[in-house]
């Protein structure tokens, strides 16, 4: 029982972290390995400048996936990791403007976002507390 923390010193499950922190890892490096299928999609959303953010945006995930499976800056990394999923989540699994074919799809996507968003804020909070 020495992961469960009872007053707040000691940093999140090593476990929890790494689970996340890969998690966002492994999605960022997906988008980065096809940056013209991701670019191409985005363009489609109708995101503004798509060429620059989708790269730039799947770093920040990255990095704050790294950072918080590590416990490196972890007030930075997620709070990076909710800036992506604030900002990527409404323009991009906007289920209420698709057909009803793709509708179920996004909104599952969404949803996973909200909950991603989650975790963020969690992480984000205990690391304040350091």
């Amino acid at each position: 029982m020495s992961d469960i923390d009872t007053d707040g010193d000691s940093p999140p499950s090593l476990l929890g972290r790494l689970l996340f922190g890969s998690g966002l890892a492994v999605l960022a490096v997906r988008n980065l390995t096809n940056l013209d299928g991701r670019i191409g999609y985005a363009d489609a959303k109708g995101v503004p400048f798509a060429k620059q953010l989708v790269p730039a945006s799947s770093g920040l995930l990255l990095g704050g996936g790294i950072g918080i499976a590590l416990w490196k800056l972890p007030k930075v990394a997620a709070a990076g990791v909710a800036a992506f999923l604030l900002g990527v989540t409404p323009i991009m699994h906007d289920f209420w403007n698709v057909d009803a074919e793709s509708r179920g799809e996004e909104l599952t996507s969404f949803v996973q976002n909200l909950t991603l968003l989650g975790a963020a804020i969690a992480f984000f909070r205990r690391a304040s507390r350091e």
